[in-house]
């Protein structure tokens, strides 16, 4: 670790409490989540945190060729984790870690876990998508909203049809949208789930109302805002220093 990283870190760490957290919002399509992050994200402005809001496949480099790609049905699944591997990645070098070098709090809608769960549907290996957002800076907080296949597919089904890639078509081969998003959301929750025992994340029973549930996630976030930095996201602060040294002398070159 070069001396500006480990000095980097040693500042996040003495910040404690007061240091930029953060915060992933995780679940299955139709579980709520971006409304409650939009939520979270207004009660931490109006305590006075400085906050950053970050959505998963939004890029504005990598987005379009994404786009295009799922409009022509052309991703098969492993091209399809790589295109959002690289969108999370240009975030995370572009946007999240600066904020959180800066002191502020990240709100992220959908994180890693997105990936893992979609992708593992698609028949991934779980190791081989771990390797490929290596080195990540993991979450202080995971706040999964856990519901019910049933309750996902009803909520979408209530408002559009979903898009192919949505719907897993690509892998479930089945041609009605809505069939085809009911198959595949059971493979999905059902990663989520084998995730949030292993990553510890806190579970959101996300058939709640949303006023209980937004009062719990309050509850909870300033239960957790006492745990040191993890040390683990060293290497990921090591490896972003790195980046940024190398891209500002491209551009001085």
């Amino acid at each position: 670790m070069t001396p500006q990283a480990k000095n980097l870190c040693e500042q996040i760490a003495a910040k404690g409490r007061d240091r930029g957290f953060l915060i992933a919002f995780e679940g299955p399509d139709g579980s709520g989540k971006t409304t409650q992050r939009k939520l979270f994200k207004d009660w931490l402005t109006s305590e006075g945190v400085d906050v950053v809001s970050t959505k998963w496949n939004s890029s504005p480099l990598i987005k379009p060729l994404i786009k295009a790609r799922k409009q022509a049905r052309s991703l098969d699944p492993e091209e399809f984790s790589l295109l959002h591997a690289a969108d999370f990645r240009h975030r995370m070098d572009t946007q999240v870690l600066p904020a959180l070098a800066a002191g502020k709090t990240v709100v992220a809608d959908r994180f890693l876990f997105t990936a893992l769960a979609r992708d593992a549907a698609r028949g991934l290996d779980l190791h081989w998508l771990l390797h490929l957002y290596s080195p990540l800076y993991w979450p202080d907080i995971v706040f999964y909203f856990a519901v019910t296949p049933e309750t996902s597919h009803k909520r979408i089904a209530a408002t559009r049809a979903p898009n192919y890639y949505e719907a897993g078509q690509d892998i479930t081969n089945i041609d009605d949208p809505y069939e085809s998003y009911h198959s595949f959301v059971q493979r999905v929750i059902a990663e989520y789930e084998a995730l949030s025992v292993i990553f510890q994340f806190i579970k959101v029973d996300a058939e709640k109302p949303i006023h209980a549930q937004h009062v719990l996630i309050r509850q909870l976030f300033n239960e957790c805002r006492n745990r040191a930095w993890p040390r683990w996201n060293e290497e990921a602060i090591a490896d972003w220093v790195v980046s940024v040294k190398t891209r500002v002398a491209r551009v001085d070159g």
